[in-house]
């Protein structure tokens, strides 16, 4: 699929905030702010990553801060009360921290994020050493594709190989992400398969189908009495 990014390298963010194992709260929060993100990546050494901090690490404390009773029964897991004293990224973060590779395919990085609940995975290679991060945002960026490039991508690598000239007579309408295929077909049992090709394409958001049997499907095969 000429063109089509899809993999985490090709949609990822490469300048990266993160921090040191070391970094206090209050510098956490700042760097939060500055940069508007929600998590920031722990590293250790020459820049691998160890652990996550997020907003939900920092939480925890605000709400002890309360000297209301009723805060505390609030922090009912163990987790919740360390971090809620603690004042350091090694104290704060989320480890093992969930990360993705840079060759993972952009469907295998999403599944990780909803497994895991997450907005954002570091991009890290095969020793964990932070190459970028990937987010929600990023993903949805196959969306953005213009329909006449689907359109190209679905002749090209869909109906001329499942539906070769002159056996059938196939056009390709994209609207909004929206495939539209017709016309007659040889082989009507290929429609399914067809489906699943045209969805796999990045940036469709769906597929519709208007195919009828070509007529020599209709005739079926000839022969002599």
């Amino acid at each position: 699929m000429h063109g089509t990014p899809h993999i985490v390298s090709d949609v990822m963010t490469h300048t990266v905030a993160a921090i040191g194992r070391g970094a206090a709260f209050k510098e956490i929060v700042r760097m939060m702010h500055h940069w508007q993100v929600s998590a920031l990546p722990v590293l250790e050494g020459e820049g691998r990553v160890v652990g996550i901090v997020s907003e939900a690490d920092l939480l925890p404390k605000e709400e002890l801060r309360d000297s209301d009773p009723d805060r505390y029964t609030q922090l009912r897991r163990l987790s919740d009360l360390a971090k809620a004293g603690a004042v350091t990224a090694g104290e704060l973060m989320t480890s093992p921290p969930v990360t993705v590779r840079a060759d993972a395919t952009l469907a295998q990085a999403a599944r990780t994020m909803a497994r895991a609940r997450v907005k954002r995975l570091p991009v890290v290679d095969e020793v964990g050493m932070l190459q970028g991060i990937v987010s929600r945002a990023d993903l949805l960026k196959v969306f953005l594709r213009d329909d006449e490039e689907i359109g190209e991508e679905v002749r090209r690598e869909v109906v001329s190989y499942l539906f070769p000239a002159p056996t059938s007579a196939v056009r390709v309408a994209v609207r909004d992400g929206v495939v539209r295929l017709g016309g007659r077909i040889r082989d009507t049992s290929l429609v399914p398969v067809a489906a699943r090709l045209v969805r796999a394409v990045e940036g469709v958001v769906d597929v519709e189908f208007d195919l009828s049997p070509s007529r020599a499907a209709e005739a079926g095969p000839s022969g002599t009495g």
